[in-house]
């Protein structure tokens, strides 16, 4: 009878338990991979199929929302990071590049004909990130692995700076490796990459992510995981791997092929998209088989959300080698067109549904406010979002894109991109079913239109069809309504953030029109914390003035900041040096976009320190 009643009091204890509620809050899972591309994942495939095997994301994919339209905030690295933590859309923020802060110059002093703007170097340290946010809210906060939102990766600010609890930034097994075809992994005990029992080599990277599961399963925590993976150096450690694909492909790795070689062929690249995989699984395995002490009877998975996605579009290649391609999409990282800004997106997690595939188009930006709502937390007092709130669509339904909506309450159909960078040097704005992209460097470029539309889908009675996402067919010319309307719609949007633009170079050798109108500064005196600059016009009136200034001239990591100068009478123009400011360029910019920077810019060599050409600030000035 003594036994009975044991038996039965474990068991009542044990209904109890399974049947108790699940905790309010629930885990995050945020991971970011680095330049995986739209058809990288298995799970992906459209058209020609991808060669890459990835059973633990087409797994992942089966058990939440997989989405045919997400969208990086940007077509690189850094500006998505800042946007996905901060909230701010790259264009608001100034941070539209990765490095950023320094004074703008052509990348070619008399081959150039334009130039990038001045664009941030870092996310500022203040910023109410999501670690902040959720941090506030009674969540433990880990990161493991990439962070690059800085002018460095080891420059301030850092994790523990913007509200990380928990940080680790090791490479793993994807640290250089002076001959990609030897120097792989073994099961030798002294090998820092030991292989594991199913062959693949230790990644410290992963170990990272999942010590702080480990260490903080007992309360909610929210894991932001950014692989190094796939990003270049384009290697492997594992050599069955690597020979797996050499042969699937049917290639020779000693001579892999250039650039401008389409299609997926690269098994180096593979190996490396495969163990990405593998390293997935590890972390899923974990949240699906490991207690959740906080809600006994049931696994980590069952309360713990989990996003999957990408920095950017697939980076196809460098100059000497082909990496990936994104095709049917265009181009890819580095390029604001579909190829450089659609990612991966699967979310799985408690209330979602299973093996949903959508058309609707959602964004990284969108992380932050969904974040926040799904573990019921508080938005930050004061803390503006250019995101949106996915919950709706995802704890509703995932296929109907009328429950994205923006603050004012309206349905969500526009996303815009701002890259005025590199070859690029472009803006995008999705309305619909349409996409327009403006080029900046179209002058004297017969090559480059000035605007180009194209119509990815066609919708109608709710139902998408694709039509052009190769982004091939222009129709600018036979929509021209259209067209500007879009165009209107992109400088609105671009106005309200107060975007910073391209300028033409003046110095360059090619001619460019209104180039000999370029105003010509005459001098420059610093009196007190005042600069003034005193200018000449020839023809083209000076529009804007700008200071660009450094607080650190010299330092390691040597970093600018912009701010505008008064136009004040003709001819004249001044500005307040900011307290601390060691070194300073004024820049002038007419109204035909030429910009003249003092002290001039034109020897200026990579990787020389730009306050060996600036002015010296005078000592203890600045208000």
């Amino acid at each position: 009878m003594k036994m009975l009643k044991v038996f039965f009091v474990v068991s009542l204890l044990s209904v109890v338990s399974a049947q108790a509620e699940r905790p309010a809050k629930p885990n995050v899972v945020l991971i970011l991979t680095d330049d995986l591309g739209w058809q990288d994942v298995k799970c992906y495939d459209i058209d020609e199929p991808s060669p890459a095997e990835t059973p633990n994301l087409d797994a992942l994919a089966k058990k939440g929302v997989l989405f045919w339209q997400a969208y990086s905030p940007a077509p690189t690295c850094a500006p998505s990071r800042c946007a996905i933590m901060s909230g701010d859309h790259p264009a608001r923020a100034q941070k539209t590049h990765v490095v950023g802060g320094a004074p703008p110059k052509p990348n070619n002093a008399k081959g150039s004909r334009i130039m990038d703007p001045w664009y941030s170097g870092r996310m500022p340290a203040d910023t109410i990130t999501l670690a902040r946010a959720m941090k506030q809210n009674g969540y433990v906060t880990g990161h493991a692995g990439k962070w690059h939102i800085a002018i460095n990766h080891n420059a301030f600010p850092q994790p523990e700076d913007v509200g990380f609890d928990y940080t680790r930034s090791d490479r793993g097994a994807h640290s250089g490796m002076k001959d990609r075809l030897s120097g792989f992994a073994t099961d030798a005990k002294d090998d820092p990459y030991r292989l594991d029992e199913n062959g693949m080599p230790f990644h410290q990277n992963n170990e990272d992510a999942l010590t702080f599961l480990r260490e903080n399963k007992e309360k909610p925590f929210f894991l932001y995981y950014a692989t190094w993976l796939v990003h270049a150096p384009i290697m492997t450690r594992n050599e069955a791997l690597l020979d797996k694909y050499v042969k699937k492909l049917g290639v020779d790795p000693k001579h892999t092929n250039k650039k401008e070689v389409p299609g997926q062929l690269n098994p180096f690249y593979f190996a490396m998209v495969e163990a990405l995989d593998y390293y997935m699984g590890q972390v899923f395995e974990y949240l699906e088989t490991t207690e959740d002490p906080r809600w006994p009877g049931h696994k980590l998975s069952e309360n713990t959300y989990i996003i999957f996605t990408s920095d950017n579009g697939g980076m196809e290649g460098s100059p000497k080698e082909r990496y990936t391609d994104n095709r049917p999409l265009d181009r890819g990282k580095i390029s604001a067109k579909e190829g450089g800004t659609r990612v991966p997106l699967i979310v799985v997690g408690p209330d979602i549904a299973e093996k949903v595939e959508t058309d609707v188009m959602v964004n990284g930006l969108d992380f932050y406010p969904t974040i926040l709502s799904l573990t019921g937390s508080e938005t930050p007092k004061g803390k503006a979002l250019d995101g949106c709130d996915l919950s709706p669509l995802l704890l509703k339904d995932p296929t109907n894109p009328a429950l994205v909506k923006e603050a004012d309450g309206s349905v969500r159909d526009t996303m815009m991109w701002h890259f005025p960078h590199g070859s690029a040097m472009e803006s995008t704005i999705r309305v619909g079913d349409f996409k327009l992209i403006r080029n900046y460097d179209h002058v004297e470029d017969p090559s480059t239109p000035d605007l180009e539309l194209f119509q990815l889908y066609s919708t109608r009675d709710g139902k998408q069809e694709r039509v052009d996402i190769e982004e091939a067919k222009n129709l600018a010319d036979k929509m021209p309504e259209k067209t500007q309307e879009l165009d209107r719609l992109l400088s609105e949007v671009l106005s309200e953030m107060k975007a910073s633009y391209p300028s033409f170079n003046p110095n360059v050798r090619a001619p460019l029109p209104n180039k000999e109108s370029v105003p010509e500064i005459v001098s420059v005196k610093q009196q007190g914390s005042t600069v003034r600059v005193r200018y000449q016009e020839k023809g083209a009136k000076v529009v804007r003035a700008q200071l660009i200034y450094s607080m650190n001239g010299g330092a390691r990591y040597e970093e600018w900041f912009r701010a505008p100068a008064e136009l004040g009478e003709a001819g004249v123009a001044s500005v307040q040096l900011p307290k601390g400011t060691t070194h300073y360029f004024v820049n002038l910019i007419d109204e035909n976009d030429f910009l003249v920077s003092h002290p001039d810019l034109t020897a200026h060599k990579r990787g020389e320190k730009f306050m060996d050409f600036a002015v010296k600030a005078s000592p203890s000035k600045g208000k």
